[in-house]
């Protein structure tokens, strides 16, 4: 354990110091004017933001609108979060029916029992259709082919093999009783509700069954078959659907068909929330953290480790959208001050971005908000992400240029020709010279006494390497 010693401090060690307490100094000088400018580019962007209204608008066309969305992939939250935003859309069209294409492997439970609760729930019919040949609604897809009102696949393609399964370290392992007999009876009333066999149904989660396109239409599991959008809306043309107690009237052939892509942050929550990368991302950020925890100072795993933590949490189910945007907004903001209140060397600050644009990407899921506030909100975190990054290379730069002051001077710096011992060189010790202590090293290895005076032969590093003067050899053999 090394103690301090305010008598005996090396001029070199003085002077990295004293570089440290300058590069200090430029936060502490200039702390509230990088507040005052973060303060003012906020507001800036805030009144410069175009007002909001509603974005989707009603059809021009005098047949109402039919709607489609396309799922493909592994059902996730961010699946459910784009389907829930296209329902939005297709109410505020006045659509008359709502098509998901969809051809996916299976999916989260949670996402998937939402999403049909918003199949279930919407006020108009809702068609699934599986599509293009080939393509499958395995597992979670089964489950939301069952809570359509309207449900059709295309010419082989496959449904079934809905027996849940749970993630564990050694892989996926079937769910106990409990949990199959669960899912088994929701996929049962989900399908009679529909008026569909609920016994073959039931099967696909108790013993995995699967069928084809003209199998399923055989058994009576779907309505129709359909290669395409197109030819479903032919299909269905003409045809009352009763659902929530209203009957509906398609008028499908030549309707318009409207649809939208997925936004950014829909994107991105959809490929966090994949249980691959969802467990990848939350096993590195552990990794950072214990990578910051044996060697501490380094700040990078650490910073880097807590947001993938926080990412991977929430890509498996454990946090929710709105939860995680908040954290991230907070740790962000939390960052960012701390870079601003210390010498984080730019890591802190830039973890602190990072964090609040994706927690900014992610907070605003709220259904009652206009389409069109989603887009001036990522205005207003761009707007701030691009100051604060502009503050961060300012500090940044007057960070290593105070660090250079020191090692520009230090190339034209010429160490001391002569000392006198303050501590017994054998062979290390200190000395004096030009009033600075030194750590010095005999330069034959032999003991030194305290209070002689010393020649420099050499400067390596912090250390110089010395000898007895002449005439103190000569008085040491007198």
């Amino acid at each position: 354990m090394q103690t301090f010693n305010p008598g005996v401090i090396p001029f070199a060690k003085l002077k990295t110091d004293l570089s440290t307490v300058g590069s200090m100094n430029i936060f502490e000088k200039n702390k509230y004017l990088l507040i005052a400018l973060l303060l003012v580019f906020t507001t800036t962007t805030v009144f410069a933001m175009p007002a909001s209204s509603a974005s989707a608008g009603k059809s021009n066309s005098p047949t109402r609108p039919v709607y489609l969305i396309e799922v493909e992939g592994v059902i996730t939250t961010g699946q459910k979060n784009f389907i829930g935003r296209q329902i939005e859309n297709a109410l505020e069209m006045e659509s008359q029916l709502l098509i998901v294409r969809i051809n996916t492997p299976g999916g989260l439970v949670d996402a998937t029992m939402k999403i049909n609760e918003l199949i279930l729930n919407v006020p108009i019919p809702v068609a699934v259709l599986v599509a293009p040949s080939g393509a499958i609604a395995g597992s979670a897809g089964t489950f939301i082919l069952m809570a359509s009102d309207i449900a059709a696949m295309a010419p082989g393609t496959t449904i079934g093999a809905a027996q849940p399964v749970a993630l564990a370290p050694g892989g996926a392992e079937e769910e106990d009783d409990k949990a199959i007999r669960f899912y088994a009876s929701y996929m049962r009333n989900t399908a009679e509700e529909k008026g569909r066999p609920g016994d073959i149904a039931e099967r696909f989660v108790t013993e995995n069954l699967s069928l084809g396109a003209r199998e399923s239409l055989e058994k009576g599991m779907i309505d129709y078959l359909a290669g395409s959008v197109q030819e479903l809306m032919n299909e269905v043309d003409g045809k009352e659907i009763e659902k929530l107690g209203e009957t509906f009237k398609l008028n499908t052939a030549d309707a318009p068909i409207e649809q939208d892509e997925m936004t950014l942050a829909e994107s991105f929550q959809n490929w966090i929330s994949n249980p691959q990368i969802a467990f990848l991302v939350l096993i590195i950020g552990f990794l950072g953290i214990y990578l910051g925890l044996s060697a501490p100072g380094t700040i990078v795993p650490e910073v880097g480790g807590l947001i993938l933590i926080i990412m991977g949490i929430y890509g498996i189910g454990l946090f929710d959208t709105n939860t995680t945007g908040i954290i991230l907004v907070l740790l962000g903001l939390g960052l960012i001050m701390a870079e601003i209140f210390t010498s984080g060397f730019g890591v802190l600050g830039v973890g602190g971005i990072i964090s609040l644009a994706i927690g900014a990407i992610m907070l605003p899921v709220e259904p009652l908000m206009a389409t069109d506030w989603y887009n001036t909100f990522i205005i207003t975190v761009a707007g701030v992400v691009l100051g604060l990054t502009i503050i961060l290379v300012v500090v940044v730069q007057r960070i290593i240029k105070s660090r250079r002051r020191w090692t520009g001077g230090s190339e034209h710096f010429t160490p001391p020709e002569k000392g006198v011992t303050v501590t017994d060189l054998d062979p290390e010790g200190r000395i004096k010279a030009r009033g600075e202590y030194w750590s010095a090293r005999s330069a034959d290895g032999s003991k030194i006494p305290a209070g002689k005076e010393v020649e420099v032969v050499k400067a390596e590093t912090l250390m110089l390497w010395v000898q007895l003067l002449k005439n103190e050899n000569n008085s040491n053999a007198g």
